[in-house]
């Protein structure tokens, strides 16, 4: 069987796999995650995210690019700013970047990571 040239991003297509964040970088909630990753070569991975609501540390050693489909987050970096993902907004989180990831609204995301 050969690999298709056109994907759709679509949850149905590969299994979930479900986690929550580590002990030691979870702050509030007990957020669960959910990843249908629809492509892993060579560095490059993409498919979709889903959080419920909670607070987590982060640490971005990647480039992300994500696309808010549905609920509210917010992501603040380590000198306090805060930023607002909703559904629609598109962004790109660099690497280097520390902070925190609150889930407000149980979000999901398309993602595009490089590593």
């Amino acid at each position: 069987m050969t690999t298709p040239l056109i994907l759709r991003m679509d949850r149905d297509s590969v299994p979930v796999e479900e986690e929550r964040p580590a002990p030691d970088r979870l702050i509030s909630g007990d957020p669960v995650h959910r990843t249908w990753n629809l492509e892993d070569s060579d560095g490059l991975y993409c498919g979709l995210w889903q959080s419920t609501p909670g607070k987590w540390r982060v640490s971005y050693v990647e480039w992300e690019y994500i696309r808010i489909l549905e609920g509210v987050s917010v992501l603040t970096d380590a000198d306090g700013h805060e930023t607002r993902l909703v559904a629609g907004d598109s962004w790109i989180i660099r690497p280097g970047f520390e902070g925190t990831w609150e889930v407000i609204e149980t979000t999901l995301k398309d993602y595009v990571i490089r590593l």
